[in-house]
């Protein structure tokens, strides 16, 4: 379907022979390996005898950015990738059980015989972990498809099996750990292996959600905004239960001085009418049978009782055992918290997710799966979902800042994808909050895992929805923030419309790694494509300035899990695209009594045959903007919407949306082809 991600350098050989040879090499390098433990175990062997491992080392592990070698104590992850078996046909298999006219269309493997035909095989896994452990590592991770380990230990000891020095380095406003110069193996270990991944840059992944009133990391802060206030404004807006309910006078914008509030956070009964599935709901179709995975860092304490308050409040069912459940680790086995955003900051993310899928598809399954952390952790998390099928499909509201990690790891976790797709499993993944990540990274590209060709990316839109439940206006999500101050002149914006303050937006854009995939040929404009893989495929609602109404206990203490009382928030960002998404496909499936699997290659099929069956999202004939008053600083602002960085929305496919905003009408015709 598409080229991998570029191997400069590489040097291990590609497997193409038979099984049997196969499995052959494997008796001798695991005799071999069993042989030589003793004199492993005593260090690395001399240079002459390893191989390096191309892609291993992040771009951002310069001179420059050097701060030092690392402590020889500190605690470092890493990960070790296997090759599969069988990588042309794993890929062919994703394809042809994805592409609409295959023979082998909507035909997946079940996991055990995907495992067995493509997955690195035990013997291979056995001989890695043993000579890590050999080596003085501890091994934390080892799925049952044997596509990866992931290990710990000593800064000095990983540095030492590796081959290599670990510094620390400044990137994107932190100190992280990566690798000096290329790591390398021992050549019988790293001919069994694709790349190893010991750079602290994964724990950069982070939850893709945004609240009323934040600002992500990369835009500009509010200090720097130009002071003109003399005193309070009376603006002080009053948030709207629906679009249109409250207005607020402001200083004259887009040729009026009158505009409508902010989302106080829509409910679960206006989503679902606005989605076009409320009629459903009357007639049995609510998720029944559907499993929808969640994969996040860490758990929620208070999930359960949090999401059953919550839907009382809303008149709406509880969770059940039927409807709920979930594989956590205890917080003893949590790993990296700082890094990580710690357990409360994940905790919002798992409530969200939870709390919108339950809001569309009350009946489904929801089974929530935690990683001890947002490196390893989360590779492990899609792992036990993947090898047991433990769904059909599953979303993930997290992302890497761009695509700025290892190709090593990229790949590895490309895998997964896969493996995915040759299951029937169907893998959403939210665009990302930061538009084009120009701010952070100087240049423009996507977020990954969201750029996989392998995986369905959901972009964000704003959405209002009116009394009736209907959607009044739908366009792009990009927020730019204008304060309104008080000044001797009146009521006045801080800076010229539409401001300086970038309130988050959906990510998007042309990959700088992936290939274009055969099915985005024709639809994405060559402008925007120039061959490459660009993202989103689809977009939900994410505007947190209309926002979906959650209700959580905060965690209090990040030591003990302590938490606050419970209270109503309001959320947004591809955090919640993703899984509106991911829940509004369970109601499609059960209704077509079909099963999507990876979606992207019917997607594009049934646009290709009826545009219309997405909902094109364009740019307004005229702004639209939004009355804001921050609950905490007490503070005025006009949100003007649809400004996301270089990414605009367009007639047709764009980087903001992708082929447009879901809706049951048009996804049910995606799953009748």
């Amino acid at each position: 379907m598409q080229r991998r991600p570029p191997t400069p350098g590489r040097t291990e050989p590609r497997r193409t022979g038979t099984r049997t040879t196969r499995t052959a090499l494997v008796a001798l390098t695991t005799v071999a390996c069993t042989i030589g433990a003793v004199a492993l175990a005593a260090g690395p062997a001399d240079a002459a005898t390893r191989r390096t491992l191309p892609d291993s080392v992040p771009t951002w592990a310069t001179s420059t950015n050097d701060t030092g070698t690392v402590d020889a104590s500190t605690d470092v992850e890493g990960e070790v990738y296997l090759p599969l078996q069988d990588q042309h046909g794993a890929e062919a298999l994703a394809t042809a059980v994805s592409t609409p006219g295959n023979a082998r269309y909507r035909k997946p493997l079940s996991p055990k015989a995907w495992i067995a035909e493509y997955a690195p095989t035990k013997a291979d896994a056995d001989a890695v972990t043993g000579y890590l452990r050999a080596q003085g590592l501890t091994i934390t991770a080892v799925p049952a498809s044997h596509e990866f380990v992931v290990f710990r230990g000593p800064a000095s000891v990983v540095g030492s099996v590796l081959g290599t020095t670990l510094h620390s380095y400044r990137h994107a406003g932190h100190t992280l750990v990566a690798p000096a110069s290329a790591p390398s193996l021992p050549s019988s270990i790293a001919g069994l292996v694709s790349g190893v991944s010991v750079d602290q840059g994964r724990l950069l992944t982070h939850p893709e959600l945004v609240q009323q009133g934040e600002t992500p990391a990369t835009s500009t802060p509010a200090h720097t905004l130009r002071q003109q206030a003399t005193g309070p404004t009376g603006i002080q807006a009053q948030c709207s239960a629906y679009d249109g309910q409250h207005t607020a006078t402001v200083p004259a914008a887009y040729g009026k001085t009158t505009v409508d509030t902010f989302a106080c956070g829509y409910v679960p009964k206006q989503i679902r009418s606005a989605y076009g599935v409320d009629t459903l709901h009357a007639h049995g179709i609510r998720g029944e049978g559907q499993t929808v995975a969640i994969i996040d860092a860490y758990a929620s304490p208070t999930i359960v009782s949090d999401t059953n308050t919550y839907s009382a409040q809303n008149g709406e069912p509880g969770l059940t055992s039927a409807t709920f459940a979930q594989r956590v680790p205890s917080p003893s086995q949590y790993t990296d918290q700082a890094l990580c955003q710690q357990p409360s900051g994940w905790q919002g993310e798992e409530t969200l997710d939870v709390q919108s899928v339950h809001a569309v598809a009350p009946a489904a399954k929801i089974l929530y799966v935690g990683g001890t952390n947002c490196g390893g952790g989360l590779d492990v998390a899609m792992s036990k979902v993947l090898d047991k099928g433990l769904a059909h499909l599953v979303s993930n509201s997290y992302g890497d800042v761009g695509e700025n990690v290892p190709l090593s790891s990229i790949r590895g976790q490309e895998n997964l994808h896969i493996q995915a797709a040759g299951e029937g499993i169907g893998l959403y993944f939210s665009s990302g909050d930061n538009g084009d990540e120009s701010a952070a990274l100087g240049s423009a590209q996507p977020d990954f895992p969201a750029s996989s060709p392998w995986v369905t990316a959901v972009g964000g839109t704003s959405l209002g929805i009116g009394a009736n439940g209907r959607k009044t206006f739908e366009t792009g999500w990009g927020d730019v923030l204008d304060q309104i101050v008080s000044s001797d002149r009146g009521d006045v914006y801080a800076a010229p419309l539409p401001g300086n303050l970038v309130g988050g937006g959906a990510g998007g854009g042309q990959s700088t790694l992936f290939d274009q995939p055969a099915y985005q040929k024709g639809v994405v404009p060559s402008s925007l494509a120039n061959g490459k893989r660009v993202s989103p495929d689809l977009a939900a609602l994410a505007d947190p300035y209309t926002g979906f109404a959650i209700g959580i206990s905060p965690i209090t203490d990040d030591s003990s899990l302590a938490t606050g009382d419970f209270v109503n928030e309001t959320y947004g960002g591809t955090s919640l695209a993703s899984p509106l998404t991911a829940a509004l496909m369970a109601i499609v499936q059960q209704s077509t009594h079909t099963r999507l699997g990876f979606a992207n290659p019917t997607l594009y099929a049934t646009y290709r045959a009826t545009p219309k069956a997405f909902n094109d999202v364009t740019s307004p004939a005229s702004p639209i903007a939004l009355a804001y008053t921050s609950a905490t600083s007490g503070k005025d602002y006009l949100v003007t919407l649809d400004h996301d960085t270089s990414l605009t929305t367009a007639k047709g496919y764009d980087d903001v949306t992708g082929l447009g905003s879901v809706s049951f009408t048009g996804l049910a015709q995606v799953a009748r082809r």
